[in-house]
């Protein structure tokens, strides 16, 4: 489990997780964006959800458990991205699994 560590506020993630985010929130502050970004709070901390305000100059540290980044899931980055830019801000997401080729031609109307 790693970590994204902001103003003195500690959300753990799995790494998986924290590499995309990491990929999103560094390319709006590298524009100097500000913007919100919130997730579910586990059970054990009294569920509910909780959000924070991004700003360039405020330092964030990426914390990751394991020593080699995974794969990036291009579907998954872009709904967070998309998610990122919009009026809500990035809103921390369960990746959906990978689509196929073969589902996505299936699922184009002709």
């Amino acid at each position: 489990m790693g970590s994204l560590t902001y103003d003195g506020t500690e959300i753990e993630l799995n790494d998986r997780t924290l590499t995309h985010l990491q990929i999103v929130i560094m390319q709006k502050l590298r524009r100097a964006e500000s913007f919100a970004m919130s997730w579910a709070l586990s059970p054990d901390v009294g569920s509910g959800r909780a959000s924070i305000w991004l700003h360039p100059a405020i330092p964030l540290y990426f914390r990751f458990s394991g020593s080699r980044a995974p794969a990036i899931n291009p579907a998954w980055l872009a709904e967070l991205t998309a998610s990122a830019n919009s009026s809500r801000g990035l809103i921390v997401m369960p990746e959906n699994p990978p689509a196929t080729i073969a589902a996505l031609v299936r699922a184009s109307p002709n």
